[in-house]
This record gives structure tokens, C-alpha cells and sequence, in this order.
């Protein structure tokens, strides 16, 4: 009885269909690219956070004021507004691998661009290659996530995304703590002394110039070896000429235009980038004025709030699993004006302690930004990205009129500037929570056909 039930199972067996294989992580081929690719995320969080840390450290060197000092800002954050367009036109053209070599090549040649700087000894210098690492990184974050995309099924993107996402806070840890341990401890030293020479100032300032540029050199070898390992491997296969043409937006502008949501959501993630920089940039001074600190004693207090920032990221992301994430955000955005107002008004320890705290709100807002207001708008989405790399200028613009409040009254008084800013992120959030989910637009002349 035995021998025919087993017969009878087997055959059974046999002619049931096989599972469905999962979906791979990967194309064939594809794993170096990716390796690469999240040494990209790695290599723009260091160029981003070792820069911040200049702002102070230029300012010694040079003798300048807040305001001239957050020209720094200005060059760098500037940039990503410059070549969003230039970047979005790059991809379309050519496609996300030439866009990121095209980043690359152009960051690289910025950081090897200190050497001489630091042979010119201007400020000027310096700028222009602070400039264009900035070019370099905003080509790379605008071709970065979408090509990472392009590297496997649609069915794994995400958790590709993630995956090289989570490299970006390691990458800022690791500019400040460059910036911390081989940059700033080596400014110190006061440059305009009166009892010293002109040529043995001369000298104390090239040496102090020769202690900013070794990091940079590195930072551009990094970017070079991950330009060769790009370059020279297969790029992943790509949608038929027919589909993408199909694929392409009808009027991405118009589609851009009627979403509100988009609109806001822009202007919010130009005041999030700008409190951002304004809160880990200003740090510094904060801590030398509050508790009579040094310069890396204020880049330690940037590192903690940048460790902080990087462990809030990943609670965030448990957090959000549960509430939703701009109800998460209108709660942190207040906590961040309160804050601020507190630093402003407490300039002591706990001062301090306010401003490093200010980390743990900024950890949800840009993803939240960024996700909230592409929602919805279909094929325009890879065009809406550009704008919302664009808003990064805030970046830029606030630092400096922080700067001059800053030399108008102090450090702890300018922390007003980044309350304002977080008020504007506060008010988008409530903006969501009030407004009707979006339902996805149809953007493609393919999308319209089948209405």
C-alpha cells in the first residue's frame, strides 16, 4: 500500500509548477558598480562635512569675518544650485553613468585644484576649488540614486537605495573627524601677532594652508580610483529606445507647476539645507564664544552632533513605520525652533547641548522632504529631483546672513536665523497632514493614450 501512495506523491510533485524565484539584489556583472557607487554616497558626505569645519578654519587664517568666512558656504552650496539643470540635461542625454564620471572627474579636479591654492595663498583660490568639488558632487547626487536603481529589478530598488543611502552619514562623520584631528587642531595658533614678522607670518600661514590641503589631496584620490572603477565596468542594460521615448514626460514643467505640494515642498527643502548648514557650520563658534572653546574643541562638539544625526536616522526610520512621517516631522520642527530660541537665549553648556540636539530633529527632514513632495508626480519625479537638488542653495544663502548676524551681535543671537528656518520646514509638514494624499499624475505620452 505504500508503493503506489509513494508513486502517487511523486508524480503529484512533479507536476506541480515551480516557485517563483526571488527577485535578485543585483544584475549579473553589477557588483563592483554598486561598491563604487556607495563610495560615491561615502566620498560626497566627507567632501560636504570636511568643508563645513572651513568656515572657522579659513576665517583664522585669513583674519576675516564671520560673513567673508561663509563665502565658503556660499561656493560650495552655490554650485548645487548652478548644475542641477546642467546635471538633469547630462542624463538625459547621455545617461546616470556619465553624469556620475562627469561628477567625478570635476570633483576631482577640484580637490587636487588646493594644491595650488595653497601655493597662491588666496582665499579666492581656495573658493574656486571648493567650487568645483561642490559642481563635481551636485553632478554626482543628481546621477547617483537613479543609477543605483538602474543596477538591479525594480523589485529590489529600494533596498539598493537604502543600502548606499545609509554610506552618506558615515561619509560626514568622517570629514569632521579629518577636519578635527588633522585640519583645525593645526590653527589654533594665532597668525597676526604683533611681535612677529611679516615673512614668519607668511610662514605660519603657509603651513597652516599645507595642514587643509593634505585631506583634499586624498579626497581626490578617493574620487579618481572610484572614477577608473566606474568608468571601466559594463554599464547595467537599459529600457529599449521605443519605451524610454514613451517614458519621456509631455510637459514636466506644467506637471511641476500644479502640484503644490512639489512647489512648498521646494521651498521647505531650501530652509531645511539652510538650517542644516547654519546649525553644523556655526557649532564652532557657538562653542568658542559659550564655553570659551577652541577650534577642535568646536568641531568635537560637530562630530557628536553628527553621530547623533546618524543614529537618530535609523530610529527615525523604525519610528516612521508607525506614525506618519511628516505628523514625526511637525513635532521635530518644532523641537528644533525651541531649541534654537534656547541656544539663543542660554549661551553656556546646556547651550551647547541644545545645538548638538538640533541633530536628532534635522535626521527625518530631507528624506521626508524629498519623498513627500515628489509624491504623486509620475515620469516628472526624475525632473522634479533637479529642483529639489537646486533648493540645496539654502545651503548657501541663510549661512551668510547668519554670518552677519553673527558680527552684528554673537554667535548665540544668530541662532535665530536657523529657528526661522525650521518654523518654514514645521509649517510644510502641517501643510501634508492637511492636505489630501496625491494620486499619481499621468505624465507620459504613453500614460495619456491609455486615459
Amino acid at each position: 500500500m505504500t508503493a503506489p501512495t509513494a508513486t502517487k506523491d511523486k508524480d503529484q510533485e512533479s507536476t506541480d509548477p515551480p516557485a517563483a524565484p526571488k527577485p535578485k539584489i543585483l544584475f549579473p556583472g553589477t557588483a563592483m558598480l554598486l561598491v563604487a557607487v556607495i563610495g560615491c554616497f561615502t566620498a560626497w558626505g566627507i567632501a560636504a562635512d570636511l568643508t563645513t569645519p572651513m568656515v572657522s578654519g579659513f576665517k583664522r587664517i585669513f583674519d576675516m569675518s564671520s560673513f567673508q568666512a561663509s563665502l565658503v558656504q556660499m561656493a560650495y552650496y552655490g554650485a548645487y544650485f548652478l548644475l542641477a539643470i546642467p546635471a538633469a540635461f547630462i542624463n538625459s542625454r547621455w545617461g546616470y553613468k556619465a553624469g556620475m564620471v562627469s561628477g567625478l572627474a570635476l570633483a576631482a579636479l577640484g580637490a587636487f585644484g588646493f594644491w595650488p591654492a595653497s601655493q597662491v595663498m588666496t582665499y579666492g583660490a581656495f573658493l574656486a576649488a571648493l567650487f568645483a568639488i561642490a559642481a563635481g558632487c551636485s553632478l554626482l547626487e543628481t546621477s547617483a540614486s537613479p543609477y543605483v536603481i538602474s543596477l538591479g529589478p525594480e523589485e529590489t530598488s529600494t533596498r539598493r537605495l537604502n543600502l548606499a543611502q545609509a554610506f552618506n552619514p558615515l561619509g560626514t562623520n568622517i570629514g569632521v573627524l579629518i577636519a578635527s584631528t588633522l585640519i583645525l587642531p593645526k590653527l589654533d595658533t594665532p597668525v597676526n601677532l604683533a611681535d612677529v614678522s611679516a615673512e614668519t607670518e607668511r610662514a605660519i600661514r603657509a603651513e597652516q594652508l599645507r595642514a587643509v590641503t593634505g585631506p583634499y589631496i586624498g579626497l581626490g584620490i578617493l574620487l579618481a580610483v572610484i572614477l577608473v572603477i566606474i568608468f571601466v565596468q559594463k554599464a547595467p542594460p537599459s529600457a529599449p529606445a521605443d519605451e524610454a521615448e514613451a517614458a519621456k514626460p509631455a510637459n514636466p514643467a506644467a506637471t511641476l507647476w500644479r502640484s503644490t505640494r512639489y512647489r512648498y515642498g521646494v521651498v521647505a527643502q531650501f530652509f531645511n539645507v539652510a538650517a542644516q548648514v547654519c546649525c553644523w557650520t556655526y557649532i564652532i563658534q557657538y562653542t568658542q564664544q559659550a564655553i570659551n572653546g577652541s577650534l577642535q574643541l568646536g568641531s568635537q562638539m560637530l562630530q557628536i552632533s553628527l553621530i547623533v544625526f546618524l543614529i537618530a536616522r535609523f530610529v527615525m526610520t523604525a519610528v516612521i513605520a508607525r506614525i506618519r512621517a511628516t505628523k514625526v516631522m511637525a513635532v521635530l520642527g518644532t523641537l528644533a525652533v525651541a531649541l534654537c530660541i534656547y541656544a539663543a537665549l542660554r549661551p553656556d553648556i546646556t547651550g551647547v547641548i541644545a545645538v548638538i540636539a538640533i541633530s536628532l530633529c534635522l535626521s527625518l527632514m530631507f528624506p521626508t522632504i524629498y519623498g513627500v513632495a515628489l509624491a504623486g508626480l509620475g515620469e516628472a519625479t526624475k525632473f522634479g529631483a533637479a529642483g529639489l537638488v537646486m533648493a540645496i542653495v539654502g545651503g548657501a544663502i541663510m549661512p551668510m546672513i547668519q554670518g552677519k548676524v553673527m558680527d552684528s551681535t554673537s554667535a548665540a543671537t544668530s541662532f535665530i536665523v536657523p529657528a526661522l528656518c525650521f518654523a518654514m520646514v514645521t509649517l510644510y509638514a502641517i501643510y501634508d497632514l492637511r492636505t489630501p494624499t496625491p494620486r499619481v499624475i499621468a505624465t507620459t505620452s504613453s500614460e495619456r493614450k491609455a486615459q
